[in-house]
């Protein structure tokens, strides 16, 4: 069995890497920004099956050099997870490139450094989508590559592609493309572990809780959790995989068509689930006022589909229905108490 660096080991993503590599029988060793951070995760996994001997922490952080070479050494395989996800978008375009590049770069390099046979890098669909010539419904591949110079996008997609570019400009310079992956996830629901959901759950908890009279008109590619955590074995562990890019989603589903899923899974909640559609322009005056909005509004008009076939004959994993991923994400933020039931 190998020995596993995993990054942002506390993340939504991230724990259910670090799971599915222990239930392998693998060795993870998780990077946290503070050791604090190390229990209630160590907690979570061990309270799900993992053998709490094959599970250490280091701390070290995607700003700094510090603690990387020292995480990375003696480690077989890295799965770099840890990246931002902000809500509130900043106003500068390009705020957030400088973080997500010198994060991805400083791994990367760490992990080349010290001799590991694969590094897979979580990625986003945000790095593949978003171009001008992708108008109504779309699918797009692997090959297609977001424009970060697209002044409807949001900073965040700016700096996931941006952050890829750059990611893969490092790896042919240092020669080294065929000891990478890249996972490309769309919106990912799911089941929680514990009570940290993340922020990708908020989606669904925003219709469950009623936060809006009726949904934005946009869609999400939707991949769910444990189906990306298995590709991201996958991924490491298959010959078949070196220096591909690996789309990761089922179907789509628009922010309509998730609160119908939802008001016919929880009837108790039907009432408050918002299941009309706000017309395109409202959402675009109302983004003037709400920044929570702006960084959707270049979705406004697409319904965006991912080609994933050739991920599942490369590596087996087939993508369960996104309706499945809806529930599941639900009765985790009723179980953890983050949604409370209508009295």
């Amino acid at each position: 069995m190998a020995k596993v660096l995993v990054t942002g080991i506390s993340g939504f993503i991230a724990k259910h890497v670090a799971l599915q590599l222990l239930q392998g029988g693998h060795e993870v060793v998780g990077t946290v920004r503070d050791t604090a951070k190390s229990d209630p995760v160590k907690e979570t996994l061990v309270r799900h099956g993992a053998d709490h001997n094959k599970i250490s922490f280091v701390e070290a952080d995607l700003t700094g050099d510090d603690g990387w070479a020292e995480a990375v050494a003696g480690c077989d395989y890295v799965q770099h997870l840890a990246s931002p996800f902000p809500m509130e978008q900043p106003r500068d375009r390009e705020a957030l490139v400088p973080a997500a590049k010198e994060g991805v770069l400083r791994v990367t390099n760490a992990a080349l450094d010290a001799g590991v046979k694969r590094i897979v890098v979580t990625s986003s669909l945000a790095a593949v989508m978003y171009h001008p010539k992708f108008k109504g419904n779309f699918t797009a591949g692997p090959e297609d590559w977001t424009d970060p110079e697209w002044k409807a996008i949001s900073p965040y997609i700016v700096s996931k592609t941006r952050a890829e570019l750059a990611l893969w400009e490092l790896l042919d310079q240092r020669e080294a493309r065929d000891k990478a992956t890249v996972i490309n996830p769309g919106l990912v629901l799911g089941p929680a572990l514990d009570e940290r959901i993340g922020t990708s759950l908020s989606v669904v908890e925003l219709l469950l809780k009623a936060a809006y009279p009726a949904s934005p008109p946009i869609c999400f590619p939707t991949v769910d959790v444990r189906d990306l955590a298995a590709l991201h074995v996958a991924a490491m562990e298959s010959p078949n995989t070196a220096g591909l890019r690996l789309l990761a989603a089922a179907d789509t589903l628009s922010m309509q068509e998730t609160a119908l899923v939802l008001r016919d899974a929880f009837p108790a909640f039907a009432k408050k689930i918002p299941t009309g559609e706000l017309p395109a322009w409202l959402v675009r005056f109302m983004a003037n006022f709400d920044r929570s909005l702006r960084s959707v509004t270049s979705d406004l008009g697409r319904r965006r589909n991912a080609n994933t076939a050739y991920v599942t004959e490369k590596t087996g994993i087939a993508f369960r229905p996104a309706r499945e991923a809806v529930i599941a994400a639900a009765e985790s933020l009723i179980e953890f108490g983050v949604v409370e039931p209508p009295s």
